[in-house]
């Protein structure tokens, strides 16, 4: 709860004529108590200054002009695509868990590479040392949850790529989060927590596993991929040009089997692991060059597309493991920028989906350099088989599977598509607030008026003005409010009934000082 509110009610059509009542109303008293009482005529000027010292009080509360926002030509908000997950963020290398409905994501920060070098130089990553973390439960708006601090919490790691998460519920009742990480091209680190946000912890004082693990044998032991089987074991691939399995210990800290060699023919990167079907899947990502060679028979895979492979036994028997086929080309084969090629399968609500990512953002901002953008595509998957369909990378994306509800409270970072904002952290692990320099905007797409909404409750302090509009930053203007506060505090303002059914919103909002924290409507 927030110590106070503040109700504002916003009435443009009334409010030249009740200010002029009221000054006509005070004026008018005060003449008539002259008349009656005989008063001099200083004290009536002096009712007249005070009236119009209470005038311009109101005045000042008086709405500023409608803000404008420049969106024309932005990636999502003058569009139906649905791709990227977040227009304001470069990240890449995704990783997926499912808790209590949500669907949590994880990417590598390609962010902080492009803000500590040079927007147009190549990404080389060695910037890189935070993970960026957001969350759906829709599929199309995107909370962000903000930036897990790797360095800060494992200072030993040289920098953090390629998250891969599990979760499982322990013997103290809660349920534990397992990020494992690629510590540079050297070794695999990891992250635990009882939260899918935070606040993460590192159990160990080094790489689980890296060039120096006894047995491990080679040296790059990168890009991980966890999973944990039906037996609650849990289960890490990892390596570059040739890949390693080992299944882990009851701890998930340490190792129950030797290291065992992969026969991933091509091998280059992005290793990760599922259970389909009651089958273990073991997906990579294939290297840049021609594949003449080939020998793991069917149709010979594209560069760097993503491939897939089937344990037919004993998953701990390099001879076991059978190559299926290719599932997902490079994004330069469907119309992108050609770059690294890193997915990650996941069944949500009943649906298979895969995350990628492309450097689409990038260009829309006409930035040269090599940062990317996490994507989302259906895709489709025989779990009986199992086996996996080729999919492709698009700018569309996939549909919205739910609705917003308006009535509930919602927060500020969760997004659809953004202009000229930042997102902040507070004390609490996951939660953010939006900012903004000149004029920002957010927009929230299928929200579901199933009942009229005549108040909108703003949480927020400092200075600043905020207006919702529908559809887009040029529709139906329903609501502005001034918002003065030096606390965190909901703001009430009255609004204009939106039609029933539904609606995108957009927020916009300006103030340097202005931070917004949720909303929602009644």
């Amino acid at each position: 709860m927030y110590p106070s509110k503040k109700e504002t009610v916003i009435c443009y059509n009334c409010y030249f004529f009740l200010t002029l009542h009221l000054h006509y109303m005070c004026y008018h008293a005060a003449y008539r108590i002259d008349k009656i009482m005989n008063m001099k005529n200083a004290i009536i000027r002096t009712l007249y200054l005070l009236a119009s010292i209470v005038i311009a009080g109101c005045s000042a509360h008086r709405p500023a002009t409608q803000l404008e926002v420049d969106w024309r030509g932005t990636l999502k908000m003058d569009s139906a695509c649905h791709n990227p997950l977040l227009d304001f963020l470069y990240t890449a290398d995704p990783t997926a868990v499912e808790y209590e409905g949500r669907l949590y994501v994880y990417g590598t920060n390609d962010q902080q590479q492009h803000d500590e070098t040079r927007p147009d130089s190549a990404n080389t990553y060695e910037r890189i040392n935070t993970l960026a973390m957001m969350s759906t439960r829709d599929m199309v708006n995107w909370t962000y949850h903000g930036l897990i601090p790797t360095k800060k919490l494992a200072p030993w790691i040289i920098a953090s790529w390629a998250p891969t998460i599990c979760s499982r519920p322990e013997e103290d009742g809660k349920t534990h989060f397992y990020l494992y990480f690629s510590n540079s091209g050297f070794g695999t680190g990891v992250l635990t927590a009882t939260s899918p946000v935070g606040p993460w912890t590192s159990p160990l004082d080094k790489s689980i596993v890296d060039a120096k693990t006894p047995d491990v044998g080679m040296d790059v032991c990168f890009d991980p991929g966890v999973a944990i089987d039906n037996e609650g074991n849990g289960w890490l691939a990892f390596g570059g040009a040739q890949s390693r399995l080992v299944r882990l210990g009851k701890d998930m800290l340490s190792f129950d089997s030797p290291f065992v060699k992969l026969p991933a023919q091509h091998h280059f990167e992005a290793n990760e692991l599922n259970f389909i079907g009651g089958r273990m899947v073991y997906t990579y990502n294939l290297d840049w060059q021609p594949k003449d060679d080939w020998k793991m028979g069917g149709q010979v895979p594209s560069i760097c597309s993503m491939a897939y492979m089937l344990a037919e036994g004993d998953s701990l028997q390099t001879d076991s493991w059978k190559y299926q086929h290719h599932y997902m080309r490079n994004p330069g084969e469907d119309g992108f920028e050609y770059c690294n090629n890193h997915t990650h399968l996941h069944k949500y609500e009943g649906k298979w989906y895969i995350f990628g990512h492309t450097m689409e953002l990038k260009r829309n901002k006409g930035i040269k350099g090599g940062f990317r953008n996490i994507i989302v595509e259906n895709i489709e998957v025989d779990e009986s088989v199992p086996s996996i369909s080729m999919s492709h990378y698009t700018r569309e994306g996939v549909s919205q599977i739910r609705t917003v509800n308006p009535f509930e409270q919602q927060e500020m970072e969760t997004t659809f598509a953004t202009v000229g904002i930042r997102f902040e952290p507070t004390e609490k692990p996951g939660n953010m607030v939006a900012m903004t320099d000149s004029v920002g905007a957010i927009k929230v797409v299928g929200v579901e008026f199933d009942k009229k909404a005549r108040k909108l409750i703003i949480t927020a302090k400092g200075k600043g003005q905020l207006d919702v509009r529908l559809d887009n930053p040029e529709g139906k203007l329903i609501a502005t409010t001034i918002i003065d506060s030096e606390s965190m505090q909901e703001h009430i303002t009255s609004l204009v009934p939106p039609t029933a059914g539904t609606h995108d919103v957009v927020f916009i909002f300006s103030g340097k000082t202005l931070q917004l924290d949720g909303w929602r409507m009644r």
